[in-house]
């Protein structure tokens, strides 16, 4: 019944999208008209970083094809949730998304190797060199992405994840027995699992109740949603982390990329190569005003984890490495491996 109702929505939506615009063909709107309408969509709300990026490729693209291109933007809950937009992008009625590996492990589970705690870098210079250049990344794993119809064009973050909690923690037993909000990621509810919480997948919608009520009593997001959705009002702690990145991708349908004359593709190319540095710039800028926000309005308590208290974090979390390529198969211990290895090579400072 779910299938088909999710095959239903999808049907329905195309439909609807067919009517309000070209999908990526040549337009017959008149002379002044642009040539191409192509459809970017993404998971989150209008003041994003989500929304700052497809505003700002929007602005990029429209102005290399001197009106030629327009970029029609659906936020968040115009075309339901990430996982039908991914589906969306695989069958061609949207053109362009932002694809994140937290919602899409069941349609390409190679994608939650960027899940795993602690394997990205405390340096996000060192992160935005492998986001930007990882032959694991743009070879096997993009391959798994382009199989499934999802063209990855690049990687990118909307910054650290972090933790708030109602306890201090500086270490694996600090989360003992905590009812702990998770996404319902098998991978993300093993890490947890193995510092010792209760994972509790809720609705993003209902966390701030969740932990106003203390039905959970701890989160994690990046400081902007921390701070939007307000979760230092009912928490008591916020502990910079750092664990993982809140990792995406900027995503095409394969077939409108493939198709479309040579000059439009470089066009498209171009104005990812101009993204991949204002995306890190427009994290770290948002997230620096969300924690001096977040200082200015609350009296929660702030701690940052040492290298050591890190690293024993990850070695807690080591299981879930495993569990991964147990579970996945294929590609995913190439994958890692590869991932591992380039990441240590950045870290030491090795081109």
């Amino acid at each position: 019944m779910k299938k088909i109702i999710i095959v239903m929505t999808i049907t329905l939506m195309t439909i609807v999208l067919a009517s309000c615009g070209s999908g990526g063909t040549e337009t017959s709107r008149g002379e002044n008209s642009p040539e191409y309408v192509f459809r970017f969509a993404h998971e989150e709300s209008p003041d994003s970083v989500q929304n700052t990026y497809a505003e700002e490729f929007k602005k990029i693209i429209e102005k290399k094809s001197e009106g030629n291109i327009k970029i029609e933007i659906y936020p968040v809950g115009q075309l339901g949730n990430a996982t039908t937009q991914a589906e969306l992008l695989q069958i061609g009625a949207i053109d362009f998304a932002i694809i994140s590996p937290g919602n899409i492990g069941t349609i390409v589970p190679e994608s939650q190797v960027l899940l795993l705690h602690f394997l990205f870098s405390d340096d996000m210079q060192v992160n935005k060199q492998i986001l930007n250049n990882s032959e694991a990344l743009y070879g096997p794993l993009a391959e798994q992405f382009e199989e499934k119809k999802i063209k990855v064009l690049s990687y990118w973050t909307e910054g650290f994840n972090h933790w708030t909690t109602q306890t201090k923690v500086e270490e694996p037993d600090d989360f003992s027995g905590m009812k702990f909000r998770t996404m319902p990621s098998p991978l993300i509810v093993s890490s947890y699992e193995q510092y010792g919480a209760n994972p509790t997948p809720v609705p993003y919608e209902q966390v701030y109740s969740g932990l106003q009520l203390n039905m959970i009593e701890g989160q994690t997001n990046p400081l902007f949603a921390i701070e939007q959705m307000k979760f230092y009002e009912v928490q008591k702690y916020l502990t910079l982390s750092k664990h993982s990145l809140y990792t995406t991708t900027t995503a095409v349908n394969p077939d409108l990329y493939n198709e479309v004359p040579n000059d439009v593709r470089r066009m498209i190319d171009d104005t990812i190569e101009e993204m991949k540095d204002k995306a890190f710039d427009i994290q770290a800028e948002t997230n620096q005003q969300a924690l001096d926000e977040i200082e200015k309005n609350s009296n929660i308590e702030i701690t940052e984890l040492s290298a050591e208290q890190r690293e024993s974090f990850r070695d807690a979390g080591e299981p879930v490495r495993n569990q991964y390529v147990e579970q996945v198969g294929g590609s995913a211990q190439e994958i890692l491996d590869k991932l591992e290895e380039e990441m240590n090579k950045a870290s030491d400072g090795e081109n």
